[in-house]
């Protein structure tokens, strides 16, 4: 069955990462005579991606702050060397009750007690990420591109100051998705913005201009208008990270299940961590943060886009 994660956020993921070493840089101005073809950066973007999707060299802790139709969520994430460990520590802006707290240290506890259970976690995880891949390696080849002007890099945009080149994305008609992974390329057009210098994807702002179905609309669909926006910002230690995403989809699984995909999310409080940590350890670490916060009375703060 198509997972939310492979519908959408594997597109947010391949943006997750840290650095990799960057091919030469070109021209900073944003002239288009100044800079190479489009598809050639493009995929000097593309395989930066991917190099860094593969580097475990570089991991962080940090928050995310998730508004949806449901309300709000605050939480904070450690990349372990296993998994992901991850706590929530307020719901719509309130501290977690000592029940709710409770429950989190249960689950928490679960994974790190239960060497099956937290092993099924990494599959997932790693079957995510190569469904991302997938998709990362394929955007060269299913989308034409052409350079559409250029911005500037803010706190949680590419890197403060520098530029950055828009460019339009539309569908390839010669290009043929592999697998149902890459159907959701066929019906998206968009634009996206690069770091010419470190060949990096700052934004990448997609909508589906039709209906795309999976697997030949056996295994489902997604409607006309759903819409992702991702933002990736450069961080202090030289690697980049998700700094906000957006999700708006529709559509039906296995032509039962009604899907709907809407939130924001804000990524923020970057803080690098040992690139050993085990989950273990991250569960601690994560104790530990949210007993900072408390102590500060910072649990409830949105996320305000800082890094270190």
């Amino acid at each position: 069955m198509i997972s939310r994660m492979v519908i959408a956020v594997s597109i947010i993921i391949l943006l997750a990462g840290s650095g990799a070493t960057s091919p030469p840089a070109v021209a900073q101005s944003g002239s288009a005579d100044q800079l190479p073809p489009p598809i050639q950066l493009v995929r000097a973007a593309v395989a930066n991606e991917v190099a860094a999707a593969n580097d475990s060299s570089i991991k962080h802790m940090f928050r995310d702050y998730k508004k949806s139709a449901q309300g709000s969520q605050t939480r904070i994430y450690v990349e372990t060397q296993e998994a992901i460990a991850g706590m929530t520590i307020a719901y719509n802006d309130k501290p977690l009750t000592p029940q709710q707290f409770q429950g989190e240290e249960g689950r928490l506890a679960g994974l790190v007690n239960n060497p099956q259970q937290l092993e099924h976690k990494r599959r997932q995880e790693k079957e995510e990420a190569d469904h991302t891949l997938s998709i990362v390696k394929a955007l060269p080849d299913a989308f034409l591109f052409a350079y559409d002007g250029s911005e500037t890099g803010t706190a949680s945009l590419g890197r403060e100051g520098q530029p950055l080149v828009r460019l339009k994305l539309q569908p390839n008609p010669a290009y043929r998705p592999p697998s149902h992974v890459e159907d959701v390329l066929v019906g998206m057009s968009g634009t996206i913005l690069i770091d010419p210098e470190a060949r990096r994807l700052a934004r990448i702002d997609g909508t589906l201009f039709k209906e795309v179905t999976f697997g030949w609309g056996i295994l489902g669909h997604l409607d006309r208008g759903g819409h992702f926006f991702v933002e990736q910002q450069g961080l202090a230690d030289g690697s980049w990270a998700i700094a906000r995403m957006s999700l708006n989809f529709a559509g039906r699984v296995l032509l039962f299940r009604t899907i709907a995909i809407s939130s924001d999310e804000v990524f923020s409080n970057f803080q690098r961590v040992p690139a050993d940590t085990s989950f273990a350890q991250g569960v601690q670490m994560l104790k530990a943060e949210r007993a900072r916060l408390v102590e500060r009375g910072a649990e409830t703060a949105k996320a305000d886009n800082s890094s270190h």
